[in-house]
């Protein structure tokens, strides 16, 4: 059987994700996993090799065809392909069919209103919000994502908007709480209640149980009252001490 001929200058890949730049009258893509370029923007992936399927820069990627070497100097004055592909990744837009568009904008939807959630309390009767709740305060205020912008930092700007437009009454807010584990089931439990604590104060044994005050978001109280009453049987206590009011600080959701 004769070989098949596949010209040099061409790339073939499959199920990508491609990032496009245009710049100074050029086109560049670059060829990514799905799924990934928007982690590797939010900083949660990190690695570049995760990210990227291919380290060439491309003037088509469904079609193979490779960037020139010397439209790359010309261009982006080097001829480092991993560079490139930094500038590309950092400012192209990514190409997304309408369908995949809508289901990431669906889901940063979801990960605001749960965040904002999770930190945020009713001023009033210092109880947290449900997601469904939040999600709909957004929509009543007339949020729109932006699919550029981490979750977390736009979770700040919602959270601004319903203070603003007065949607929702609402405040940052911190829990102060006091667990009371009974000893037989603390060692088995322990671990999976403190990775929901946000800063432990206080932890101590005593005969019977073990008590520990820490600080949480509010979102995370009912997580925590769900595991105790499910493996202590209801025999495990949770109970606020205290509300603190947070700082919001720019661009930071801590």
């Amino acid at each position: 059987m004769a070989k098949i001929f596949t010209p040099s200058n061409r790339i073939q890949l499959t199920n990508v994700a491609v990032v496009r730049l245009k710049k100074s009258g050029h086109r560049f893509e670059i060829a990514c996993y799905k799924n990934k370029v928007i982690s590797w923007r939010n900083k949660v992936d990190t690695d570049l090799d995760d990210v990227l399927q291919s380290h060439s820069i491309f003037v088509n990627v469904s079609k193979g065809q490779v960037a020139k070497k010397e439209d790359l100097l010309a261009v982006f004055g080097t001829e480092d392909q991993t560079k490139i592909c930094l500038e590309i990744l950092e400012k192209g837009e990514l190409q997304v069919s309408d369908k995949e568009r809508h289901q990431q904008l669906d889901n940063l939807f979801k990960e605001i209103a749960t965040t904002v959630a999770d930190k945020c309390v009713n001023p009033a009767t210092k109880r947290p919000y449900t997601v469904t709740l939040i999600e709909q305060a957004m929509k009543d205020a007339h949020f729109s994502v932006n699919p550029t912008k981490s979750g977390k930092v736009q979770a700040l700007e919602v959270i601004k908007l319903l203070q603003s437009s007065g949607t929702l009454p609402i405040e940052r807010a911190e829990m102060k709480v006091r667990l009371d584990i009974p000893q037989k089931e603390a060692k088995k439990i322990k671990d999976k209640i403190t990775k929901l604590v946000k800063k432990v104060e206080n932890e101590e044994y005593n005969a019977t149980s073990l008590e520990i005050i820490g600080i949480i978001d509010p979102g995370r109280f009912r997580d925590i009252d769900e595991i105790l009453q499910a493996e202590t049987k209801g025999r495990a206590v949770i109970e606020v001490i205290s509300f603190k009011e947070t700082v919001e600080v720019e661009e930071k959701l801590e």
